[in-house]
């Protein structure tokens, strides 16, 4: 194995991306776990609950939901095929486009993310009983400064490559 760069370790250290990135992984996982004690539940898979942040309340095509998470319209496909057979998602008309789909929560994944939610909930409280509740209040409020941020540049880099693209093609 190759030795790191001298400053490898504590730039990796000091990155908030990377940071952010462990975080959400830890949390997801310990999410993850709990969900999968529960009776129902238990076929779960964080790739699973990958889906959710990205769902619109009134649903969303499959090809939006594989841009919104970056990976393939199969494996999209395979994560919905799975939400369906637990009876947490289903594929209905598109009302704007009959000929297109619309993934969506069942009542019963609605109750299922409601049942996500309170776990993320629960373990938010311990987390604050542990560093105490001022970090997570700030980090809370940083991330819903931030995120909106994040989503502009998002959408601007994808119109941006959109345009190189249709320039290319043209």
């Amino acid at each position: 194995m190759a030795s790191p760069p001298p400053g490898f370790t504590a730039a990796k250290a000091a990155s908030l991306g990377q940071l952010l990135l462990r975080s959400a992984r830890l949390f997801n996982e310990l999410s993850v776990a709990r969900l999968q004690r529960r009776p129902g539940l238990g076929a779960l898979r964080s790739a699973h609950l990958q889906v959710l942040p990205h769902l619109d309340l009134d649903g969303t095509r499959p090809a939006t939901l594989a841009r919104r998470m970056g990976i393939s319209r199969q494996a999209v496909g395979q994560l919905l095929d799975d939400l369906e057979q637990m009876g947490l998602m289903e594929r209905v008309a598109d009302p704007q486009d009959r000929r297109a789909k619309r993934a969506q929560l069942t009542t019963a994944g609605m109750a299922g993310l409601m049942e996500g939610l309170a776990a993320l909930a629960a373990l938010e409280v311990e987390l604050a009983a542990e560093v105490g509740a001022a970090p997570l209040e700030a980090l809370h409020d940083a991330l819903v400064a931030i995120l909106p941020a994040l989503e502009r540049r998002s959408a601007a880099e994808l119109e941006a490559e959109g345009q190189g693209e249709a320039q290319a093609e043209g």
